[in-house]
């Protein structure tokens, strides 16, 4: 019996730029990936996250916060939306006017069910790869943070906080989110 070989397209950034305006997809390793809208309870995660996060980056004249949708061009086979970004005063250079042009300092991603893969796997491989120093990942239904931190090019578990904790960054020194606000 013969077998049947289906070949896959490997899409770059400019079938990525090809995609309609009116819908989010991102494109990890080549792959164009629909990201679903946001549900309210995630956006209310992420407008309270992105809030404190603002508010301290502002207050500190630290750098520029940026939430989705906004385009992080990382290389030709890579581009994401993560929900919540920052970008240090020090590498400012990187937002260009029509995209991020590089890795932010800090990326926050809310997980859903529809991307709770791309969000633990493909994107924790692919923050490493490109020199996210930390890396958030939300976990709504657990009321939980895990942070991850880039060691020896590898996005490494660093700790999970829970509702009643109060979050601390490594990258961003004397931040401190009490999660209870925020879950």
């Amino acid at each position: 019996m013969a077998t049947t070989v289906i070949e896959k397209k490997k899409h770059t950034y400019e079938d990525y730029l090809e995609t309609p305006e009116n819908e989010r997809y991102e494109l990890i390793e080549g792959e164009l990936l629909m990201t679903p809208s946001p549900v309210p309870g995630h956006q209310r995660i992420s407008g309270k996250l992105e809030f404190e996060l603002r508010r301290f980056v502002t207050e500190n004249d630290l750098g520029e916060v940026f939430d989705a949708p906004c385009d992080v061009y990382l290389d030709n086979d890579n581009v994401v939306q993560p929900d919540i970004l920052f970008i240090s005063k020090e590498r400012l250079n990187i937002i260009g006017e029509k995209n991020i042009q590089g890795a932010p300092d800090l990326v926050i991603e809310i997980i859903s069910e529809s991307t709770a893969y791309r969000d633990f796997v493909q994107k924790k491989k692919l923050y490493a790869k490109s020199g996210v120093k930390e890396y958030w990942i939300v976990i709504p239904e657990e009321e939980e943070i895990e942070i991850y931190i880039l060691k020896n090019n590898t996005c490494t578990f660093h700790k999970t906080y829970g509702k009643d904790e109060i979050l601390e960054s490594l990258s961003l020194k004397d931040l401190k989110i009490e999660l209870k606000n925020i879950f």
